[in-house]
């Protein structure tokens, strides 16, 4: 059986990027991560991009400057780390 931490390291992701999935698809971190890895592998990173737009913007909206500052780190994070892909979604 792996190990969450063994499932991660696979996914190409980061906790704080299948996090993201997780909150804006309403799911378990686990069947985030089985999506988000899908994602990666099926040239699904836009659509993972925009999943991390809409969960700044809905922290914008929500007036939680903490979780918007965070959430702007991780789009960094995940354009620096999937730059291939990200031309399709703004």
């Amino acid at each position: 059986m792996l190990t969450y931490e063994e499932c991660l390291a696979m996914s190409d992701l980061t906790e704080e990027e299948i996090s993201a999935i997780a909150v804006h698809e309403h799911m378990d971190s686990m069947i985030a991560m089985a999506l988000g890895h899908y994602l990666v592998t099926h040239d699904g990173e836009p659509m993972i991009k925009q999943i991390i737009l809409d969960d700044i913007e809905q922290a914008r909206r929500a007036g939680n400057v903490e979780n918007e500052r965070v959430l702007r780190a991780v789009l960094q994070h995940f354009i620096a780390t999937h730059p291939e892909h990200q031309s399709a979604v703004a």
